[in-house]
């Protein structure tokens, strides 16, 4: 017997087992909506009311389980909640707390449904999928290397809110509970049944049957901490194993975290007060703190930057629309270095054929040789099998001769930055170039309309600019030249898509956004070295403020020549009082002196000697201004003036019609470099805080650090009329005007 739903399927068999297929119509991922939970919570009631169903098994009809709530989801529950806030702040709180608890009730419904349910995992289940497969009496997982169990809310500001940091520390150990919660780790099927999160793991064709089979044998439809006796994994909270980890989990997230991050607080909290108290009240305990964390400027932020945005960007917020899509089947790479050899892997890994050509054959074969040094890493880590392996790099082509770019759909471009070698290439590809294929430059401080000067087609010119390393960094910018085309722009975004990396689009300009903001993250430790503030202050100031690396650090990897190539080059284009002259005698020191050129030479601001051991800062370095003592700095006016130096500079983009899109200036900032998180990113910074407050602060550091800190015109007028750059470029009003 079959009964079918919008979003779901169930069919029970001769053994009165129900199967519950979870495939929403249109969609390539299973999510959580209103609908599911209300058609999810119509399946409980019929099973449960149903004397024919003995147990029911719940799965996914696609190749993954589900990616967890849906963007309308939450869109709506923070609509909702502004909303009614304007009206009333303690109703809009109970409100709140009602549709948080909406999700955890359901799936306490199913627990205690009086029928056992199994849930059987396969591919991805993440966030609020897996914590309705942990309300299941039994979890059945596939072998397959695509399941990925995880509760990754912490990494957009919120935490497992539904009934996850109950569950998970009653079925594995406190410590592991914590630190898979904390981190939003990702785990394999063997990693969750080792931690007792699942009970079985078996190959992917069984799935369905052991599932089947655990309710056959007598599966209880009871979870263990409903049943009578029931003793928490390692004895719970009063024991000595518990008086080593509770006391240090607190200082141990704050070393992490510098106390930036609400929500993973509150995971402690949930767990620690959830696991004294009985299975409900503990329940009600996550409840409270979610309701907490979700009124947060971090939460809030950081699922509009980390969780929509990005999503929105992913699936083509900025593609022109009317184009068709591109079905790329040839792509060519000119430049068989590092940067083009990485940019050659990723796109083999996505299944495209590609082209890798160099000045000669023994120069794109070097650039293969790094392709197979990746796949060899990857192979290591299980994410590729031998076959895969072969098959990616047998995609892979090098070639001394441009006559194999001409079937090509798209070029890109990686060669030495140097605009006559640049344009020499140019010429070479667009020779042999078919019609109607892009040119692409991964340049990353050449503007794309100067180069585009030397293109026959300008607008069939554009920029995808990567960052290093390319198989890690999730970002591509996207730059438009003055004459690039509708078609150009959408060819880059679907070939971006294809090798699964987040695009935002940009006008041109030097450095285009992620660089201005680097370099002037880079300038103000600069700035703070002449200052005779301790080099370990800067860095552990910077960390503190939410940045992953400190700036010294970071130069240090981009390259301290680099550094002063491009004080250089600024100095030829624009002149001297382009730059702060202070910078230009300090970074040359440091090369032309010193010959510390960073990370690439193991001596930079940083000392980099053999391993195991590990870097540490150049003891010199300290020589060469006189110090303040750490007492004589304020940390706290440090952290400050980090995060407003990079916002200022995402501000001064905005201003100059750079970037269009808050969204982008955000994911961008957070992405491209690891700014803040728990800020939502530069432009969220500031409306975070409030324009007015931030035009306030940015004037004090003036007052006392220099110009450069000066609010723009843009700053002070939004803050007059009491905007923020959500309100004044919402890209929503724009999504609508084009539609």
């Amino acid at each position: 017997m079959s009964t079918y739903y919008t979003n779901f399927t169930l069919e029970t068999d001769a053994d009165g087992i129900a199967l519950v297929t979870w495939d929403m119509p249109g969609k390539s991922m299973n999510v959580f909506t209103s609908e599911v939970m209300e058609e999810l919570n119509a399946i409980i009631d019929a099973t449960t009311a149903d004397a024919g169903v003995k147990g029911v098994v719940f799965t996914s009809g696609k190749s993954s389980f589900s990616g967890g709530a849906d963007l309308s989801m939450i869109k709506s529950m923070f609509s909702a909640y502004q909303e009614e806030k304007a009206r009333n702040a303690e109703s809009a709180v109970r409100t709140l707390f009602g549709l948080v608890g909406r999700m955890s009730g359901l799936f306490r419904k199913l627990e205690t449904s009086g029928k056992p349910w199994v849930s059987a995992i396969n591919g991805t289940c993440m966030g609020g999928a897996f914590e309705l497969s942990l309300a299941c009496h039994g979890r059945v997982a596939s072998n397959a290397k695509s399941v990925k169990i995880a509760l990754p809310e912490v990494k957009v500001g919120i935490f497992p809110g539904a009934g996850g940091t109950q569950r998970v520390p009653r079925l594995a150990n406190a410590q592991d509970a914590l630190q898979m919660m904390t981190t939003g780790q990702s785990l394999s099927g063997s990693r969750a049944k080792a931690m007792n999160l699942v009970h079985q793991v078996v190959e992917p064709d069984q799935l369905i049957p052991a599932a089947k089979q655990m309710i056959k044998e007598g599966l209880k439809p009871v979870a263990p901490w409903d049943e009578k006796g029931f003793k928490l994994p390692g004895g719970g909270i009063w024991t000595p194993a518990s008086a080593q980890l509770w006391p240090a989990a607190p200082a141990i997230l704050r070393r992490e975290t510098s106390g930036n991050y609400p929500a993973a607080l509150a995971i402690l909290k949930c767990v620690y007060e959830g696991l004294q108290v009985p299975f409900d009240t503990g329940l009600k305990i996550e409840q409270r703190y979610f309701t907490e964390v979700l009124q947060t400027r971090e939460a809030f932020s950081m699922i509009r930057s980390l969780f929509i945005s990005m999503q929105e960007l992913g699936k083509g917020a900025r593609r022109p629309a009317g184009i068709p899509k591109t079905e790329l089947k040839h792509v060519g790479v000119v430049g068989a270095g590092f940067m083009g050899a990485s940019i050659a892997y990723v796109t083999a890994a996505a299944g495209l054929p590609v082209t890798l050509i160099d000045r000669d054959l023994e120069a794109a074969a070097k650039g293969k040789a790094v392709c197979e040094g990746l796949v060899k890493d990857s192979v290591g880590k299980g994410r590729f099998t031998q076959e895969e392996a072969a098959a990616l790099l047998a995609r892979i082509t090098p070639a001394a001769d441009y006559a194999g770019l001409a079937t090509a759909d798209l070029v890109i471009e990686a060669v030495f930055e140097d605009r006559e070698v640049k344009k020499s290439v140019i010429a070479a590809v667009e020779a042999v170039l078919p019609e109607g294929a892009i040119f692409a430059s991964n340049t990353s401080t050449l503007p794309i309309t100067g180069l585009a000067e030397n293109s026959k087609r300008p607008a069939d010119f554009i920029g995808i600019h990567f960052f290093s390393p390319v198989e890690k960094m999730m970002l591509t910018e996207v730059i438009l030249g003055k004459e690039t085309g509708d078609k150009a722009l959408a060819v880059a975004l679907d070939y971006v898509a294809a090798i699964k990396k987040t695009p935002i689009v940009v006008n041109d300009t030097r450095g285009f956004f992620v660089n201005r903001c680097v370099l002037r993250y880079m300038s103000e430790s600069y700035d703070m070295l002449i200052e005779g503030v301790p080099p370990a202050m800067i860095e552990n100031a910077a960390k503190m403020a939410g940045m992953p690396v400190g700036p010294l650090a970071l130069n240090d990897e981009v390259a301290i020549d680099l550094s002063l190539k491009i004080l250089k080059a600024t100095v030829a284009d624009l002149g001297e009082k382009a730059i702060d002259l202070r910078h230009m005698e300090l970074i040359s020191r440091m090369v032309e002196k010193e010959g510390r050129f960073g990370r690439k030479n193991s001596k930079g601001f940083y000392d980099y000697p053999p391993k195991p051991a590990k870097k540490s800062l150049w003891p010199e370095l300290k020589d060469f201004y006189p110090q303040k003592k750490a007492d004589e700095v304020d940390v706290a006016v440090l952290k400050q003036r980090f995060l407003v130096t990079i916002a200022l500079e995402a501000a001064r983009t905005v201003e100059e019609g750079i970037v269009t899109d808050p969204r982008e200036a955000d994911v961008g900032s957070i992405l491209g470099f690891g700014f803040a998180p728990y800020t939502g990113g530069a432009l969220s910074y500031i409306d975070g805080m409030g324009v007015k407050a931030f035009v306030e602060l940015a004037e004090r550091l003036a007052g006392a650090y220099g110009d450069h800190f000066k609010p723009t015109p843009l700053l002070k007028d939004m803050a007059a009329r009491g905007e923020t750059f959500y309100g004044r470029f919402d890209p929503y009003a724009k999504m609508g005007a084009a539609a």
